[in-house]
């Protein structure tokens, strides 16, 4: 009697963005690299005194632990993806791991502040000579570091015809979490270098912690981002009004109408769909979900519909 078996009708519930392992092994390299240079420059910050260089080896410290859990939570993302436990799969992980970079971000923007100010009103001697060539090689790794996290394409055109994605709602926020994590590291870099040169040819001492203060400031603002794009897709918020739109417009067709419509992010590029039709003429779902069969990222449709019986039985 039954020529299908169920598998023909079961969902795939793996949502890993399509460059997961590629993002999975950056990741893993930066860490390496990262690790060696913030040694240094916690040692040099150390022995010679400045502020902002021991802020900025402080601060690599952290987000090598950071770009530690963006890489575990790829690893497990990827190694859990078929595991029926979680209800649409792991690809939601990332964004729990950018959440968690977050944090630890505005904990250093706080630390780093709060040094800098005492620094202010407590000044100290610093080795200029000494400092400065550890902060540009800080810069320069993680201006390296920046590069391999790069996303290849957030600027990526696409060509499809239906394709209503905001390309921010495609990304790997885990992958933009390490990268805002290297450039935040970059920005303290370049601050402590301007810090060190006005001290040492200018005499004013008070720009190295000010430096901090403003690099603190830099830190918090982009934590505040990455805690406000990640945070969105942890509580399920719909990412594109504009796909909801064009969703609504395509089973919209004659008499029926969309009376629930539920869309979120499980995984980058990967969107789950609930909407439930009301009707006046028997049609299956399915009928239904070929209406957006042209639509880019919809990874997970279901479709309820309802006939609405006054109509039906006229």
């Amino acid at each position: 009697m039954h020529t299908h078996s169920l598998d023909d009708f079961r969902h795939e519930h793996v949502f890993l963005g399509e460059d997961h392992d590629r993002n999975e092994r950056k990741t893993w390299g930066v860490i390496a690299l990262c690790g060696a240079m913030m040694v240094a420059e916690i040692v040099g910050g150390w022995l010679f005194g400045s502020m902002a260089l021991l802020a900025d080896g402080l601060h690599m410290s952290t987000h090598a632990g950071a770009l530690f859990i963006a890489a575990m939570a790829y690893t497990y993302a990827r190694r859990h993806a078929r595991d029926d436990r979680f209800a649409f799969g792991t690809g939601k992980l990332g964004e729990l791991a950018a959440y968690t970079s977050a944090l630890v971000l505005a904990m250093i923007a706080l630390l780093i502040g709060f040094e800098s100010v005492s620094r202010l009103f407590h000044p100290v001697a610093i080795n200029f000579d000494q400092a400065l060539p550890i902060a540009g090689l800080g810069l320069l790794v993680n201006l390296a570091s920046a590069w391999l996290l790069r996303d290849d394409h957030a600027h990526e055109g696409h060509d499809e015809p239906d394709h209503h994605h905001d390309h921010g709602h495609d990304h790997d926020l885990n992958l933009r979490a390490a990268y805002v994590h290297v450039m935040a590291d970059a920005a303290v870099s370049i601050l402590a270098i301007i810090g060190l040169l006005a001290g040492r040819e200018l005499g004013w001492r008070w720009m190295d912690p000010f430096m901090g203060i403003v690099g603190a400031c830099v830190i918090a603002n982009w934590s505040w981002g990455l805690v406000r794009a990640a945070g969105g897709v942890l509580m399920d918020m719909s990412p594109d009004n504009s796909l909801k739109a064009t969703i609504k417009e395509k089973l919209e067709i004659g008499t029926d109408r969309v009376a629930d419509l539920h869309l979120w992010r499980v995984g980058p590029g990967h969107h789950a769909l609930i909407a439930k039709v009301v009707t006046d003429h028997t049609a299956p779902a399915s009928e239904f979900r070929s209406r957006l069969s042209s639509l880019a990222g919809l990874s997970h449709i279901t479709v309820e519909v309802e006939v609405c019986p006054e109509n039906h039985a006229s």
